[in-house]
């Protein structure tokens, strides 16, 4: 196509200007209108939650300040994209509009719907994955090509992704962009008219629906700013400052606390989402960072957190039904509850579990918590204690999360709830000792419980043991000021074990000509042994080959170090990873 014609940019996920392929086609022309439409279908209160929505805004805020700072700006459509985007192309004599390829079901028919359309009205479309490390349809055609299917455990993906060779160059970001004016446009007036228009601008919180909620730990923006500038400070503050080269080649994510006062993590993940950061840039940082000595290696380490989050979108796009249980060819099929009291009290901190309960008013509150914790409420939710259906706990953390990913989101929740990819049950998070490993005095409880703050560490943690006269002396009566505990732990987690085993017996009967996951062998690199794991007797760590520890997860702790703090009587193996 000729470059000298108009082209629009339509930002999504990509909301950057660095390593944006896309974006970089697109100012080839000699018109680029740089567009965001604000669809109805995620712009919806009673799913997305106010701090995600902020995030968003104040992504696109900054996206547009930088556009303005080379002379051009971001327009900014309210509707369905099949209506806003094709009208304002037509309007704006578009012959070529670049976007970022998804792979989220409701994206793949909206883009399949959107370039239909353009192409009727004489518009082209070019799409370019970038959101992941790699293009998924290349994972695809080299499985088809070697005669071996889709990779259905992490060990077998670290195979093929190895495989495939160097990732595709970073693009450094546009010093310039195309004018959105016309050659025609009158001299510098037209243009300060379109650019200090309010019909295009980023709309606020009230505007899409949105009531500011005020609580006590309210703070002013919220802990994490969106926008590229914010995700490429915290990539220097986190991963490529000097001072953190050893912390980056020594990371193994099990080794983080759940419950720290500040995030143990880099906290990249909300920018990742959002595609403030290029995941290929994060990649090539670690990249430099680790190449200077020693350092740990996937599951565990920083690049193999992302090769966990390149796995689930591979595996999302390549399952039907991936969101759900019914129709999930990959999912187990268990009975799990839909208790609507239960479920409520797990979303609200109400479960007189202090440990579970500050996690969740943490999420509610400030849209993020640490990986370890998503894992302990989850389990908590489904297999340990409450046995409600994943389903519920995906709807949860996608309304309050400010990282939540289509993806991410539903492959952790089937993990967590032995569902899908991992599938020892009895490795049950103690929600009362788990907790103590990393915070003891219970401080994280203390900030996120207030009621709680004069329970000494003895009991913070279990205050129910704590007797009358000592919970009216630090002025929490349990069962008054806090919820007394909504099930007990041991006979709830012995019960959950027990309905968990009936329903894999279930499975194994219903499969009687061969169960799928124990009959794979992940030694040929593809598929998954019996116990939900790679088969591959060795990893790889410092650059040396060494037995395996004895995990089963995403970046498990090592055996004998965490026994107590599981159920007791069940195996002392940890459940690590963050997506």
């Amino acid at each position: 196509m000729s470059t000298n014609n108009n082209a629009l940019h339509w930002f999504r996920k990509g909301i950057r200007l660095h390593d944006n392929p896309a974006l970089v086609e697109a100012c080839k022309h000699r018109r680029l209108f740089a567009v965001y439409c604000l669809d109805p279908h995620f712009s919806n209160v009673a799913i997305v939650g106010q701090n995600r929505y902020r995030f968003l805004l104040e992504s696109l805020r900054e996206l547009d300040a930088n556009l303005r700072s080379l002379g051009s700006r971001l327009f900014v459509l309210r509707g369905k994209p099949h209506e806003t985007l094709i009208q304002f192309s037509i309007d704006n004599n578009v012959h070529v509009v670049t976007f970022e390829r998804d792979t989220e079901p409701y994206a793949i028919k909206r883009d399949k719907e959107v370039t239909e359309l353009l192409k009727g009205h004489g518009i082209q479309t070019s799409a370019y994955a970038s959101h992941m490390l790699r293009d998924p349809e290349e994972y695809i055609q080299t499985c088809a090509q070697r005669g071996v299917g889709v990779p259905s455990s992490y060990g077998a993906f670290c195979k093929l992704f190895d495989s495939l060779g160097p990732l595709r160059s970073e693009l450094a970001a546009p010093e310039s962009l195309p004018s959105f004016l016309s050659t025609t446009a009158s001299s510098g007036v037209e243009q300060d008219q379109i650019l200090s228009s309010a019909l295009y601008d980023v709309p606020t919180l009230t505007d899409m629906g949105y009531a500011e909620e005020k609580t006590a730990f309210t703070l002013a923006g919220g802990p994490f700013v969106g926008g590229e500038r914010e995700a490429l400070r915290r990539l220097e503050a986190t991963v490529t400052a000097k001072n953190r080269e050893q912390w980056v080649r020594s990371f193994e994510k099990p080794n983080t606390a759940p419950n720290s006062l500040s995030p143990s993590t880099t906290v990249l993940s909300p920018y990742l989402k959002f595609g403030c950061l290029s995941a290929n840039t994060f990649y090539r940082a670690l990249d430099r960072v680790v190449a200077r000595g020693r350092r740990t290696e996937p599951p565990v380490s920083l690049h193999g957190q992302l090769l966990w989050r390149e796995f689930f979108y591979l595996s999302s796009f390549t399952t039907p039904n991936f969101d759900r249980m019914e129709g999930n060819p990959q999912c187990r099929q268990i009975p799990w509850g839909r208790d609507a009291a239960l479920i409520d009290a797990w979303k609200f901190g109400r479960t007189g579990y202090p440990f579970i309960d500050a996690i969740m008013t943490q999420l509610r509150v400030e849209g993020w918590i640490h990986h370890l914790a998503r894992h302990a409420v989850a389990c908590f939710l489904t297999r340990g204690d409450l046995y409600q259906h994943w389903e519920e706990g995906v709807r949860v953390f996608d309304l309050w999360l400010l990282d939540s990913d289509w993806a991410l989101n539903n492959a952790n929740w089937q993990w967590l709830s032995c569902s899908n990819f991992f599938y020892q049950y009895f490795r049950v998070y103690s929600p009362v000792a788990f907790g103590k490993k990393t915070d003891p005095e219970g401080l994280y409880i203390k900030k996120w419980i207030p009621q709680l703050a004069k329970y000494p560490a003895k009991y913070i943690y279990s205050p129910w043991e704590a007797s009358a006269a000592q919970q009216q002396q630090w002025g929490c009566v349990v069962g008054q000021d806090y919820p007394e505990p909504i099930v007990e732990h041991a006979a709830a987690s012995k019960e959950c074990m027990r309905r968990m085993q009936l329903a894999y017996a279930q499975h194994k009967q219903q499969n009687v000509d061969g169960d799928a996951y124990a009959q794979q062998d992940d030694e040929s690199g593809h598929g998954v042994s019996s116990s939900g794991r790679s088969t591959s007797k060795k990893e790889t760590v410092g650059g040396k080959r060494k037995k395996a520890a004895a995990s089963s997860d995403q970046g498990s702790a090592k055996q004998g170090k965490i026994s107590s703090y599981f159920t007791p009587g069940q195996p002392n193996n940890d459940s690590g990873g963050e997506k």
